[in-house]
């Protein structure tokens, strides 16, 4: 049996105008934030100082508005197909809360294990699932808007139960049943929760609020066609003001300590690629489509840097080397989690072999932040 050729739009990256040169943008972003840091380091201590419960009051208004677009596009009638693909569901599980940890651990202890400072953060940060930034790579890939917004509102449930469990398992019980030196740290409730309401639940109220009420003042047609187009590019500055935010607040350190960044960096690195390439041959392998696997990609490599920062800082100091690791997170999540947006776009041809396929109309589009 053969198959007609791929329409273009599935043969090749497809960004909207403004997406296609997003690398220059963050990296333009990151150096005009360490510029900040260095240049006017009283920039960074105000910005710093500006805190409440613990939470940079800067990076979160970021986020948010990074996140409020992106989650009011999201079409929550859709969202029951979602919840009732037990696979996918099943697989974002065990690769978040099981495969995940368990690999930023084996990764910690195989290249930090002469700095347990450093391998401490490390597996902090394996332990914080993403519920923000991923949001933005999915969709700049093309993904399922409706399936990451459920896998991210799950993993929010999980990080309230399972992060401070994961945690003492991970630094206290396992190494000892390795013979391996034991760390120990209290994990607050209170921050999780805080994280999990601040980066997810206020965006996700606002996106859901604003879809409903707008709908039913303006009809589906208006709000798709009209507000939303309008709205979009505001999660791009939203991204561009987080990165200068937080490389203004942390540039200075990473600057300052580059043998050590390049330690942590190289697990991280490794990380990233590896969780995303397995997470997409699981979705191609399960039969869930290009849409869904790259959603279950994304969810599945990115990290909750922010969680993984406020708990490091909050339990070790804001000089400590735990803080250090978290600070690297974000430094190399950002460029690998999007040069991975443009694998899975040139992936797209592996999970279509007919462009008769019921996303393909969607996928042409591309899409618009």
């Amino acid at each position: 049996m053969t198959h007609s050729p791929l329409p273009a739009a599935l043969s090749k990256p497809h960004l909207a105008p403004i997406n296609r040169f997003l690398p220059v943008w963050i990296l333009a972003a990151v150096a005009l934030g360490i510029a900040i840091g260095r240049v006017a380091p009283g920039v960074g201590e105000a910005l710093e100082s500006l805190q409440v419960a613990g939470v940079s009051v800067p990076i979160a208004l970021g986020l948010l508005v990074m996140m409020y677009p992106v989650l009011a596009k999201v079409r929550y009638t859709e969202t029951k197909s979602v919840v009732a693909d037990r696979k996918l569901l099943a697989w974002s599980l065990l690769l978040n809360w099981v495969i995940a940890p368990a690999f930023m651990f084996a990764l910690a202890w195989l290249f930090l294990a002469d700095h347990p400072e450093y391998r401490t953060g490390l597996i902090i940060v394996g332990l914080a699932r993403c519920i923000a930034m991923v949001l933005i790579w999915n969709e700049l890939a093309c993904g399922d808007s409706e399936a990451a917004a459920v896998l991210v509102a799950i993993n929010s449930v999980f990080q309230l139960v399972a992060f401070g469990a994961l945690g003492w398992f991970y630094l206290q019980v396992l190494p000892g049943w390795l013979g391996l030196p034991t760390a120990h740290i209290d994990f607050s409730f209170t921050a999780i929760a805080l994280s999990v309401l601040v980066f997810l639940g206020i965006p996700l109220a606002a996106g859901f609020a604003t879809r409903y009420f707008s709908e039913r003042a303006r009809g589906r047609e208006w709000y798709e066609q009209t507000f939303i187009p309008r709205l979009a590019p505001w999660a791009l500055y939203g991204l561009l003001f987080t990165i200068v935010a937080l490389f203004a607040l942390q540039g200075d350190r990473i600057i300052s300590h580059p043998f050590e960044v390049a330690r942590i960096a190289l697990p991280l690195l490794i990380y990233f690629t590896v969780m995303f390439c397995v997470s997409m041959a699981v979705g191609r392998l399960a039969g869930l489509g290009y849409q869904r696997t790259t959603a279950l990609a994304f969810t599945a490599a990115g990290n909750n840097f922010e969680l993984a920062i406020a708990v490091a800082i909050g339990t070790f100091g804001a000089a400590s080397g735990q803080a250090l690791a978290g600070i690297v997170g974000p430094l190399i999540e950002v460029p690998i989690l999007l040069t991975l947006v443009y694998v899975a776009l040139w992936s797209r041809s592996f999970f279509f072999s007919s462009p008769s396929h019921p996303a393909t109309a969607s996928l042409q589009k591309g899409v618009t932040l």
